[in-house]
């Protein structure tokens, strides 16, 4: 443009010295004044009136893409995963059902993000990047071919699939979501992060079951919740409140912590509001043990005892030192309650001064909606984010400008994450782990080299900051080596 705009006064200057250009080439062709202004003007005159307009130009296309040095050390960073949902490596025709304690697979089918779409240039890029994919096409007969060559170096590296794929995508850690770990996760590198939401449903649960979606999840809450109880030699729903924490809460939660936790999960956004009210110890004491060998708790009765029993675990976790991870934001599913999911919601339980020795990661940050509700809770000592789920949803660009406002807020508290999730067999963990960790990255460096631009940071702090989302604040939460 701006080299388009020089040839033109060049022209319009040696052909037409006393007339403005014509033939619709000038970008000020319909305006008057200038196009008086220009036939008159020198043309180093013309230059300079036309400066301001060329450096403004400059910066925006600058901006269009990161700076080649700082995207060169985001890049290179050997990143911790702050959220994924990996499945260990299985045998051909073997299923793994672990991955998520509420998958969507069996909730009714729902829309697709565009940016998720296997038609996603990145997941083509990822064939290409992983497995040597040599075509720039998805016709069958070569996706045939893919999959041929996915399977062969998932059976040639056996259990160590998943970290050679971690290799590939340049990642040290992985915080690992699941129900239980299993084979190839390696815990020196997959490190676990169970899901907890079962231990605050211990009463019959029909009355918050109140939609399709909801149904299903409570269902298999259920399951779980047996499982824990199974693992804590408890066969039956303990009759009092003190009890049930004694018994099955506290196990669990050193049971996982000793099997290698880092940290607990929630998912309660798809169970309920994220509303978890005010402390009410007495009343849910009397409630739980009213309904712990038998009846229906109404809808409100119900999740008053979920408000003490989730403050109890996040009491336990934080005695442990397991930070509490927490849905936020978007999610899946036909009937999701998205305007429960607001992270904003969480007010009460994170201005409490009781859970100062609890850390609370809000999970997406809030992704869709809530991102900058997210950056204001940041500012609470015990409150960080990352951006996984966002980097499978939004472009580049998109997440860029999510991230600079995070970053200009509290970059100390913000992580890298990418949710990869299985899928198809053409598009699974890995696909989604490349595409969304590409996303992320370059967003990061976008957002920084916009910072720099702007003035607001020099690019030396811009590397330390993207040391710091990618690894560094991951690592001191986690207490992980370095």
């Amino acid at each position: 443009m701006i080299v388009r705009i020089l040839e033109t006064i060049r022209d319009s200057e040696n052909s037409h010295p006393a007339a403005p250009a014509r033939g619709g080439t000038s970008p000020f062709e319909h305006v008057t004044n200038l196009k008086a202004l220009f036939t008159l003007a020198s043309m180093k005159t013309r230059i300079a009136l036309l400066l301001p307009f060329l450096l403004v130009g400059a910066i925006a296309l600058g901006q269009i893409s990161p700076d080649p040095e700082i995207l060169a050390e985001v890049n290179h960073i050997p990143a911790v995963d702050n959220h994924t949902h990996v499945t260990k490596a299985v045998a051909p025709g073997e299923k793994d059902d672990d991955f998520d304690a509420l998958p969507c697979d069996p909730l009714e089918p729902s829309e697709t993000p565009f940016m998720a779409l296997p038609e996603n240039p990145k997941f083509l890029e990822a064939w290409q990047k992983l497995y040597g994919y040599q075509y720039s096409d998805r016709e069958p007969e070569h996706v045939r071919e893919l999959l041929a060559t996915k399977q062969r170096i998932q059976q040639e590296q056996g259990n160590d699939y998943p970290s050679w794929v971690l290799d590939k995508l340049n990642i040290q850690y992985m915080l690992s979501n699941r129900v239980a770990m299993g084979r190839g996760l390696d815990p020196k590198r997959f490190l676990w992060v169970p899901f907890d939401d079962a231990l605050i449903l211990p009463l019959d649960n029909s009355a918050v079951a109140d939609n399709p979606d909801r149904k299903i999840f409570y269902k298999r809450e259920r399951k779980l919740l047996s499982k824990y109880m199974t693992e804590s030699a408890v066969n039956a729903t303990p009759t009092t409140f003190d009890a049930y924490i004694a018994k099955v809460v506290v196990p669990t939660l050193e049971r996982q912590k000793k099997a290698g936790a880092v940290a607990v999960k929630f998912e309660a956004a798809y169970l309920r509001t994220l509303d978890f009210g005010k402390p009410q110890p007495e009343t849910s004491a009397k409630l739980y043990a009213r309904y712990a060998q038998g009846g229906t708790p109404s809808k409100e009765e119900n999740l008053l005892v979920q408000n003490t029993l989730f403050r109890a675990i996040a009491h336990e976790a934080g005695r442990l030192g397991l930070p509490v991870h927490i849905h936020t934001g978007t999610g899946c599913g036909g009937y999701f309650d998205l305007v429960g999911a607001n992270p904003g919601l969480l007010n009460s339980v994170l201005s409490d001064s009781s859970f100062r020795k609890t850390t609370f990661v809000l999970i997406h940050g809030g992704s869709g909606p809530y991102t900058k509700v997210a950056a204001f809770l940041m500012g609470k000592p015990n409150v960080y984010v990352d951006f996984s789920e966002q980097d499978a949803r939004l472009s580049t660009r998109t997440i860029a400008e999510v991230l600079r406002y995070w970053l200009e807020a509290y970059p100390e508290k913000v992580m890298f994450g990418t949710d990869l999730a299985p899928g198809s067999p053409e598009i699974g963990w890995e696909e989604t782990g490349y595409s969304n960790a590409k996303t992320g990255r370059e967003g990061l460096g976008l957002a920084l080299t916009e910072m720099v631009n702007d003035g607001e940071i020099t690019k030396y702090r811009a590397l330390e900051i993207a040391h710091m989302v990618m690894r560094g604040t991951a690592l001191k939460l986690y207490g992980l080596k370095d």
